[in-house]
C-alpha cells in the first residue's frame, strides 16, 4: 500500500502541527507523550524522521474464528484466539456506526488521517486536567494501531506497538495517512469495527453483538449500539460482565454525545437513557474441544487436523490456522446416533463404575466415524478423564485400546476361507489342548510357546467353523490358526487396520494370536468389522470430512480412502459365519433384534482384565468394550458396571448389552440390508453349518459376486 503524491504534503502538515503543538506549550500534538521528547531537533531533523518512516501499511488478515460441524450441519465447537466473525460495512445497523464515530472520532468523515482540530482540542483538555483524559488520535490511527498490536508476534513487538513515544505516534501517523489514500472512509470503519476489541473476549462487533444481546450487528438498537461504542475505550473497565454501573454511565456518555451532535432526537435519547443493561442476554461462545458436545471426538477431529499438511507446514502453524483461519469444518459424526450410543452408556453404566465403558460405531463402505461416546466424561473432576478410551495413543488424549480377546477369530476365519477351507471344516476341539512347544509359522519363520496349554471356556468336541465361532471354541481356533499359520491372520488384521495402539506397531504374533494379541481401540476393531460388513472394502477411519476457508474454498485433506481389502466372497463368508454367532444358542444370540442381517463376535481377555462385544449389520458396525483402566490393571470381576459388581464377566454378557442398546437406537429408521451369500465352495454342507439364507420377497438377498 503507497501513501500516493499527497505523503510529502502530509508530512509537511505534520511539521507545521508539531511546531503549532510547540508554540502552544501543551502536550506535544496532543499525543499523550511530553513535549521533551522533541527538545534538541530541529524542523528539519523531524521532518527527515518522518520521511524515513514507511510509506506503507499492510495489515495480517483477521483473526476469525473456527467451526466445527457434525454431519446435520449443527455446530459441536468453535476455536478461536479471538472471538471475531468479519461482517461488511453494510451488515452493521447505521445506528452502530453512528455511535461509534460519535464518540471516538465525531469529524472522521471530514477530516484526513490526522484531525487537527480534534487533536488541538483534546490537548487544551488533558493540559487542563494535568493529565490524559481524551485522545486526539482518529479512528483511522486507533485503527492503524490496533492492527500494529495484532501483527505484534513477540512481546518486544507487542510493547513496541503500545509504547508512549513520539517515534510509535509517528510510524501511526504516517501509517494513517497510507491506509487513508488508499480506503475509503467506509472502508476504514469497517475493518476498524470488524478489529476492535469489545470485551469480554469478543472482536468485532458481529461476535460483540451476538455475545451481549444475542442477535446481529444488523439489528443493534440505540441502547445496545451506545454500549458498545462505549466499551471500545476500555474493554475490561467498560465490560457490562465485570461492572455493570461503570459500563452504564459510560453508555450514557455515548447517548448524551450523540445527542449533543444532533445523531439522535432528545425523545430518542430519554428512551435510552431509561433503558437498564440486560445482562440476562450476554452468550458466551465456547472455545475449544473441552467445552464442546463431544469434548472426546472433537479431540480427535482436532489432532486429525493437526496432521493435514495443507494447514500449515508444522503442527504450530496449523493449530493457529485452526483458530485463526475463519475455518469451516464439517465432520462425520451423526448427532442421531452419537445419542443412541450415550444413551446405552447411560443405561448400562453409572459414573461412579470402577469398570469403563466405551462405544464406536463406523458406517461400512465409508470409514465414516458416526458415534463415539465413553462411561468417563471429560474433565479433570473425580470420576472424570481426559483419556479418550475409544482411540490410538498416538493421538491427543488417546488411551491406546485394550487386548481384544476372541474378537480377533474373525480374522482367522478369514484367514482360513482366503485358503480355501470351508466352514463345514472339523477339527476335534477338546476341552484342553496341549501346545506346548508346537510350531506356529509367521511372516518371518516360526514361533512356539515352550508352556501353552489353553483350555474352552464354552463348548468342546468335533466341530465346524461355524459351530466354533458360535459357542468361541477356543481349541478349534488355536488348531485352525495353526493350519493357516499366523502370517495370513496379521496380513488380513493389518489389511483392516488393525495394530497395536500402544505402540503403532503390527500385531505380534505369537501361539496364542487368535484369542486376542497387542492392545486394540474400539475405533479399530469397529472399523476392522465394517470392513466385513462392506464385503471387504476397507476405508480409513474418516472424522472429517470436507474443511473451507473463509472465503469458502475448498481446503485439501484426506477424503474417502477405500479400497479392496480381501476378497468380497472371503467377506462374505466371515459374514455368514459370525452371523450364526448371533443365532440362537450362539454367544451374541440373546443380543439378536429384529429381522435384520447381523453378525458379531464376543471377547473375553486372559484375568477378565477387558471384555468385548464387536458386531455389525450391512449398515453399521459397532465394538463395545467394558474393561479396567485404571493401573494397575485388575480382574473386572468384583469390580462396578452400572453400580453393581461383575460377577461374571463375559463379552456376551457385559459388553454386549452396551452394544445392542446402542445398535437398536443407531439403526432406528436405516433400511433393512442383507448379507449376501457366499459361495458354495466356503460354505461346504449347509446342513453342518446351518443354511440361515433368508427368502424375503421385499428384501431379497443380493447374489454373490465373482
Amino acid at each position: 500500500m503507497r501513501a500516493g503524491r499527497g505523503g510529502r504534503n502530509w508530512a509537511r502538515s505534520l511539521i507545521m502541527f508539531i511546531g503549532v503543538s510547540a508554540l502552544s506549550g501543551a502536550l506535544a500534538a496532543g499525543l499523550a507523550v511530553p513535549f521533551a521528547g522533541f527538545v534538541g531537533q530541529g524542523t528539519a531533523q523531524v521532518a527527515a524522521t518522518v520521511e524515513s518512516l514507511p510509506k506503507e501499511f499492510e495489515s495480517d488478515p483477521l483473526a476469525v474464528r473456527s467451526r466445527i460441524l457434525a454431519a446435520d450441519g449443527t455446530l459441536l465447537a468453535t476455536l478461536y484466539e479471538q472471538n471475531r466473525v468479519p461482517v461488511p460495512l453494510s451488515s452493521v445497523a447505521p445506528i452502530m456506526r453512528k455511535a461509534i464515530v460519535a464518540i471516538e472520532d465525531s469529524r472522521f468523515y471530514d477530516h484526513g488521517a490526522l484531525d487537527l482540530k480534534g487533536t488541538l482540542r483534546a490537548m487544551v483538555r488533558n493540559q487542563t486536567g494535568g493529565e490524559v483524559q481524551q485522545g486526539g488520535s482518529s479512528i483511522t490511527q486507533q485503527y492503524v494501531k490496533m492492527s500494529l498490536v495484532e501483527k505484534a508476534k513477540t512481546a518486544a513487538e507487542r510493547k513496541k506497538a503500545t509504547e508512549v513515544s513520539y517515534e510509535r505516534k509517528l510510524t501511526e501517523l504516517r501509517y494513517a495517512i497510507a491506509v487513508e489514500s488508499e480506503f475509503s472512509k467506509d472502508e476504514i470503519l469497517e475493518r476498524y469495527l470488524n478489529l476492535a476489541n469489545f470485551g469480554a473476549g469478543t472482536y468485532g462487533v458481529q461476535a460483540a453483538a451476538q455475545h451481549y444481546f444475542r442477535t446481529t450487528a444488523a439489528k443493534l438498537t440505540l441502547p445496545q449500539a451506545a454500549l458498545l461504542a462505549g466499551i471500545v475505550k476500555n474493554p475490561t473497565g467498560y465490560n457490562p460482565g465485570n461492572n455493570a454501573v461503570r459500563a452504564r454511565a459510560r453508555r450514557d456518555v455515548v447517548i448524551k454525545r450523540m445527542l449533543e451532535l444532533g445523531v439522535i432526537t432528545v425523545g430518542q435519547a430519554n428512551h435510552a437513557l431509561r433503558t437498564p443493561i440486560d445482562l440476562s442476554q450476554v452468550e458466551p461462545v465456547p472455545n475449544g474441544c473441552a467445552n464442546s458436545r463431544y469434548p472426546f471426538y472433537c479431540d480427535y477431529v482436532v489432532s486429525k487436523l493437526l496432521q493435514n499438511p495443507a494447514l500449515g507446514a508444522t503442527v504450530k502453524d496449523r493449530d493457529h490456522y485452526l483458530k485463526t483461519g475463519g475455518l469451516l469444518i464439517r465432520t462425520s459424526i451423526d448427532p442421531r446416533i452419537q445419542a443412541a450410543a450415550q444413551a446405552s452408556i447411560d443405561k448400562h453404566s453409572k459414573l461412579t463404575d470402577s469398570a469403563v465403558a466405551a462405544i464406536t460405531v463406523v458406517e461400512p463402505g465409508t470409514g465414516l466415524v458416526k458415534a463415539m461416546v465413553q462411561s468417563k466424561p471429560y474433565g479433570n473432576g473425580r470420576n472424570h478423564t481426559n483419556y479418550n478410551l475409544n482411540v490410538e495413543k498416538s493421538y491427543a488424549g488417546g488411551w491406546g485400546g485394550f487386548q481384544n480377546g476372541s474378537t480377533m477369530k474373525a480374522f482367522t476365519i478369514a484367514a482360513a476361507l482366503s485358503k480355501g477351507i470351508p466352514m463345514d471344516y472339523r477339527i476335534n476341539s477338546p476341552e484342553q489342548i496341549d501346545l506346548r512347544n508346537t510350531k506356529f509359522r509367521t511372516c518371518t519363520g516360526w514361533t512356539r510357546d515352550p508352556t501353552y496349554q489353553p483350555h474352552n471356556s464354552t463348548h468342546s468336541g468335533d466341530l465346524t467353523m461355524v459351530e466354533a465361532a458360535r459357542f468361541s471354541t477356543n481349541t478349534y481356533f488355536l488348531q485352525l490358526s495353526q493350519r493357516t499359520g499366523l502370517c495370513p491372520i496379521a496380513k488380513i488384521a493389518a489389511k483392516l487396520g488393525m495394530y497395536n495402539g500402544q505402540t503403532g506397531e503390527p500385531l505380534e504374533q505369537v501361539a496364542s494370536m487368535t484369542l486376542g494379541v497387542g492392545y486394540v481401540t474400539p475405533l479399530m476393531l469397529s472399523n476392522a468389522y465394517a470392513t466385513f460388513a462392506a464385503r471387504g472394502k476397507y476405508c480409513k477411519p474418516l472424522v472429517v470430512t470436507s474443511v473451507r476457508d473463509k472465503a469458502g474454498r475448498p481446503v485439501p485433506g484426506p477424503g474417502l480412502d477405500c479400497r479392496q481389502a480381501i476378497p468380497r466372497q472371503v467377506a462374505d463368508g466371515v459374514n455368514r459365519v459370525l452371523s450364526q454367532v448371533m443365532m440362537p444358542g450362539g454367544t451374541g444370540g440373546h443380543l439378536r433384534f429384529g429381522t435384520r442381517d447381523m453378525a458379531g463376535k464376543t471377547g473375553t481377555i486372559q484375568q477378565n482384565l477387558a471384555v468385548w462385544f464387536s458386531g455389525y449389520t450391512p449398515n453399521l458396525a459397532a465394538a463395545a468394550v467394558v474393561a479396567d483402566a485404571s493401573l494397575p490393571y485388575r480382574n473386572l470381576m468384583g469390580q462396578t458396571l452400572n453400580g453393581d459388581h461383575i460377577h461374571d464377566p463375559t463379552g456376551s454378557g457385559t459388553a454386549g448389552p452396551l452394544w445392542e442398546t446402542a445398535m437398536q437406537g443407531a439403526l432406528r429408521g436405516l433400511p433393512v440390508e442383507r448379507f449376501v451369500t457366499p459361495p458354495k465352495k466356503l460354505i461346504g454342507d449347509p446342513n453342518a453349518v446351518g443354511d440361515t439364507s433368508k427368502k424375503d420377497s421385499k428384501n431379497p438377498k443380493p447374489k454373490p459376486h465373482g
